[in-house]
């Protein structure tokens, strides 16, 4: 149990550390065009697989948009991922 711990603390550590690396871009650069909104994020969250093989290896690929709208644009992208990988279905046959 002490080493399972010890592993996800360490775990966690490693995300934090390299989260400090990550590149940030100012929201104005980003905000183009009008903000994606619920059938956006539904989108976004079915496709957020392929999206993220794509974002290690292309720097314009990314996994979720900015220029959202913000709570629909969410409820959009956790739908549409939890379309795509079955949702709480599987879960609730136990």
């Amino acid at each position: 149990m002490k080493t399972r711990i010890l592993s996800l603390v360490s775990i966690v550590f490693v995300f934090i550390l390299f989260s400090g690396c990550a590149e940030s871009v100012e929201i104005d650069e980003c905000v183009t065009s009008d903000p994606y909104g619920f059938l956006g994020g539904l989108w976004h969250g079915i496709i957020a697989p392929f999206s993220f093989v794509l974002s290690i290896f292309l720097d314009n690929v990314a996994m979720y948009a900015v220029n959202n709208t913000g709570g629909w644009y969410d409820f959009g992208f956790v739908i549409g991922a939890g379309i795509l990988f079955g949702g709480g279905g599987k879960a609730s046959n136990k």
